[in-house]
């Protein structure tokens, strides 16, 4: 079979291999041919190749412009190459699924939109998101009726929201989308001593709930609990961070380092950390956390994304509520006893095993498959 892709990664169309480059070098083997329609880049557009049958075409418009620019460039494609269904990852706008749908419509090929998380939802970090949420809302009444499926990542909270926004049940496909290299996130060979108690690795945005970190970090401190905390990540709420840090008197017991230049650096610092922290109002994975449990590391968690169905209380983690002395609480649980915690982390192991790069990428891959055939 051969798939369209309408993406809103552009990484590959500037020549840097992220997590498209990554995926692609699977999930291209299930395919005769994958065509990628993806936002402009800064700079020359070109298209580029990649794994000998992937071709990824850079919009030479704007974002206003996306969904008729997926129209025409996607119907030319089909014509040139017969594709048998198009895949569009929506958010923000929806510009990708206004436009797959157009071109859904206009040629017969059928199209699954992708749906990873909303934000806002299961709780909004400010007004923006519930606005954003009701945009989501909006788009999926208007695609569930022109969608041959609405793919989502996880099994409970995505489905859910679905159903209450009325998705047939029939509509929603459940593909999840954490692809780990378990031979990078691993255990360590042999013992190593930690370096930090808790760590964060993400965005540095208002979602995150890094003001509820730093505070639950504080409440421990008072509590006799003092913990050292490393957060890992850029973005726009980097200042607002260390104010909070020194605001909370906790200067000497937080670190910060913008980025780490691979994954196997990035492993390391889970295996170098006791419990990895995720305090987000909205995720599809999050894939830090699921990261972190494949090297042994235990995590405490918001229920979000697939946090809600993989954490468990006394088997690898914990769930916090989203409000500080739950997650401080959670914290406190997972840290207090050091052979539990080793406990903790050998079973997050085991319960992530299944997440398996190659597994997972073929498992999604049949899914579109048979998704094709059924809608054909």
């Amino acid at each position: 079979m051969r798939l369209l892709m309408v993406s809103g990664d552009r990484q590959v169309a500037i020549g840097e291999r992220g997590p498209l480059y990554t995926m692609q070098a699977h999930f291209s083997r299930h395919f005769e041919r994958v065509d990628v329609l993806c936002p402009r880049p800064a700079g020359r557009v070109v298209v580029r190749t990649i794994h000998d049958n992937v071709h990824v075409h850079p919009a030479t418009c704007g974002r206003a412009g996306l969904p008729a620019y997926v129209a025409r460039r996607g119907r030319e494609l089909i014509e040139r190459h017969g594709h048998g269904l198009i895949v569009s990852h929506d958010y923000g706008w929806f510009y990708n699924g206004l436009g797959s749908a157009s071109l859904s419509e206009a040629t017969g090929v059928p199209y699954l939109s992708e749906i990873h998380h909303v934000p806002g939802y299961p709780v909004a970090a400010s007004a923006r998101e519930s606005l954003e949420r009701e945009v989501a809302r909006n788009y999926v009444g208007w695609a569930k009726d022109r969608a041959a499926a609405l793919r989502v990542v996880n099994h409970v909270e995505m489905p859910e929201l679905l159903r209450a926004w009325g998705v047939p049940e029939e509509k929603i496909l459940v593909l999840p989308s954490l692809y780990l290299d378990l031979d990078v996130f691993r255990p360590a060979s042999e013992e190593v001593a930690p370096e930090q108690d808790v760590v964060f690795v993400g965005r540095l945005v208002e979602n995150k709930g890094l003001d509820r970190i730093v505070d639950a970090l504080a409440v421990l401190r008072d509590r006799g609990m003092p913990l050292r905390a490393l957060f890992v990540g850029k973005g726009p709420l980097g200042a607002f961070l260390e104010a909070r840090v020194a605001a909370r008197g906790l200067g000497d017991a937080v670190r910060r380092v913008e980025w780490v230049a691979s994954p196997a650096e990035l492993a390391d610092v889970y295996r170098r950390s006791r419990v990895a922290v995720c305090a987000s109002t909205c995720e599809g994975g999050p894939r830090v956390t699921v990261e972190a449990m494949a090297c042994g590391t235990p995590a405490v968690s918001t229920p979000v994304g697939m946090m809600r169905e993989l954490l468990e209380e006394d088997r690898n983690g914990a769930l916090a509520g989203f409000d500080t002395e739950s997650l401080a609480d959670a914290l406190e649980r997972v840290l207090a006893d050091e052979p539990r915690r080793r406990r903790l982390g050998r079973q997050a192991r085991a319960d992530v095993q299944r997440f398996e790069a190659a597994g997972m990428i073929r498992g999604y891959a049949e899914g579109l498959h048979r998704l094709a055939r059924e809608a054909g």
